[in-house]
């Protein structure tokens, strides 16, 4: 499972013109489901994206996790994480998870976040055609990966 995630001072996710989920302080993770994934691998990224120490403490250092500051976090479905860049011109969509088997790990980890995270959790809409809006703050983005 990968996970891009940026510190953002706001971030939303519009789809048909409509905002479907949107955030201030916090992080906005871009979700890349790989056919290997599965609902361990789903909890083993949760725990380190609410957890990754980005946010400046008072010395200025990142020290802080998302939990920490109750910041929160926007879940969009990226596909295109997945992808073989490594040949040619084309990206290559082999190791994606298969959308159903993608959709039901991306509705789970959605679940358990909700569960698991006190401040608020939004999200875009599984396989949708989304506009992200954020204003990255830093900018501060890492690719994690379980």
């Amino acid at each position: 499972m990968l996970g891009l995630i940026q510190r953002v001072s706001s971030a939303s996710v519009t789809i048909n013109n409509q905002v479907n989920g949107e955030i201030d302080q916090g992080i906005l993770l871009l979700l890349g489901i790989q056919k290997e994934d599965n609902q361990s691998k789903a909890d083993q990224l949760l725990k380190k994206v609410l957890s990754y120490r980005i946010f400046s403490d008072a010395d200025g250092k990142m020290n802080l996790s998302a939990s920490d500051i109750g910041g929160g976090l926007l879940v969009v479905s990226q596909f295109t994480l997945a992808a073989n860049t490594s040949k040619g011109l084309r990206p290559g969509f082999s190791n994606a998870a298969p959308p159903d088997h993608a959709k039901a790990l991306y509705d789970y980890f959605l679940a358990q976040a909700k569960s698991s995270h006190c401040a608020a959790v939004e999200s875009g809409i599984f396989g949708a055609d989304m506009q992200v809006n954020l204003c990255n703050d830093g900018p501060v983005t890492f690719m994690l990966s379980t």
